[in-house]
């Protein structure tokens, strides 16, 4: 596939049921070989949006395409090309870990089986134990493991690490570098936002069933404001009036000055000449977090459509 066709094209989706709007017009593109974040609480439309791409209902007007094709019209063969982890996954209880393996590995359209004996060993996982036996953490690391080391060309990853520890989330964010770097396309909806900060080359940021911001973390970075924290020998002259600064507060404090404030990206590089000419000791610049990214395009508050899972979680 060209590499200048997006993987995952959608445009002006729609999606009613009943009385209740799931999607309002969402635009979402998903570039060959990308990690792309997708990110939103309860009630924005993620979940719909998934089951959409994967066949699993259908949309009621704009447009979809997978690979360029329809997903509702031609499912089949697409699952063929993608793999998908639920963050809640529902396997056989009679089976060992290693038979849903292969069971999984029949529908994602083949297995690279020396990929999946490394990955088990990364994963701790033991695929002799029957599921009805694992841990909620154990059996997400079955279809983990599954799509991991399937030959497929796109991963739909929604809440992959639930239930996991943090020691198997770092091997999980390893993993999907890998893959990423086999060429491997991803869509990653997740919570845990310093998980796609780690691992997203893009972000789209949705509510109400459109995208409200969507781009690279350094595009997105452009529109919110960075920490600034100085230590300089003599007082920055015109710093707290100076274009683009903010919550300035400059305090003396053992012979030198103790200098925060936050600014515009913008004019961060006027500012910083200002501490310069002042004689810097100590320089801290912090741009802003995923976390402070989504607070931006969130506003204040959630209302009441949103409130399923409170800003609070959507940020842990």
């Amino acid at each position: 596939m060209s590499r200048s066709v997006p993987v995952i094209h959608v445009r002006d989706l729609r999606k009613t049921f009943g009385k209740v709007r799931a999607l309002d017009g969402l635009d979402l593109s998903v570039r060959p070989g990308e990690v792309h974040g997708f990110l939103g609480p309860n009630g924005s439309g993620k979940s719909t949006t998934i089951r959409i791409l994967l066949g699993l209902i259908r949309a009621t007007a704009g447009r979809v395409e997978l690979f360029g094709a329809d997903p509702w019209r031609e499912a089949a063969g697409l699952h063929g090309r993608l793999a998908y982890v639920a963050g809640d996954v529902a396997l056989w209880p009679g089976l060992t870990g290693g038979q849903c393996l292969d069971v999984l590995g029949a529908t994602h359209g083949g297995v690279d089986r020396r990929r999946r004996d490394d990955l088990i060993a990364r994963f701790d996982l033991d695929p002799a134990k029957r599921i009805r036996d694992y841990s909620k953490g154990n059996r997400q690391k079955v279809a983990l493991v599954a799509a991991l080391a399937a030959e497929a060309e796109l991963l739909i990853l929604d809440e992959p690490t639930s239930g996991l520890d943090p020691l198997m989330e770092q091997a999980f964010q390893q993993c999907v570098r890998e893959r990423r770097e086999d060429g491997v396309t991803v869509l990653l909806s997740s919570h845990i936002l310093g998980e796609v900060e780690a691992l997203a080359d893009r972000v789209s940021i949705i509510r109400r069933g459109r995208a409200v911001t969507t781009g690279s973390l350094a595009e997105l970075r452009r529109h919110t404001r960075t920490s600034v924290h100085a230590v300089t020998i003599a007082e920055p002259e015109g710093l707290a009036g100076a274009p683009g600064v903010a919550d300035c507060v400059c305090e003396r404090a053992d012979g030198r000055v103790d200098a925060r404030f936050t600014i515009d990206a913008e004019h961060l590089d006027a500012a910083i000449g200002r501490l310069h000419a002042a004689r810097i000791h100590t320089l801290t610049v912090t741009p802003p977090s995923l976390d402070a990214l989504f607070l931006h395009a969130y506003g204040e508050t959630l209302d009441a459509r949103e409130t399923g899972e409170t800003l609070a979680e959507a940020t842990r």
